[in-house]
């Protein structure tokens, strides 16, 4: 089972950035896809980003022109930079990884947006 470990979140200005680190412990190009998804207090949670394995992005309507989610192979590391954060974007990161047969999720991330 792929350990999944996130970093980077924590608490930011409206207009300010913030980049979200996802660790793998395997090799990412194992998995189909990889990507965020986020929870907001009370709401379900909601995909932000995903990566595919031969590198195509798709984003989330609320955060596409402001979120950029890349990835390093040689790390096994899947970031997610998010500028012009605005208190919306409140909520925990997830991380996760799509493999043929199964779904891994990071523990998450909590990401405040507040003056």
């Amino acid at each position: 089972q792929v350990q999944l470990v996130e970093s980077g979140g924590g608490l930011v200005q409206p207009g300010g950035s913030l980049r979200l680190s996802c660790a793998a412990s395997e090799s990412i190009f194992s998995f189909r896809a990889m990507g965020w998804y986020r929870q907001a207090p009370g709401k379900e949670r909601e995909l932000v980003a995903v990566i595919t394995s031969l590198g195509r992005t798709t984003y989330a309507s609320a955060v596409k022109g402001r979120f950029t989610i890349t990835r390093d192979s040689a790390k096994n590391t899947v970031y997610l930079q998010m500028n012009s954060l605005n208190p919306q974007d409140t909520a925990v990161y997830y991380c996760y990884a799509q493999s043929v047969t199964a779904r891994a999720w990071g523990q998450g991330t909590q990401v405040t947006v507040s003056s």
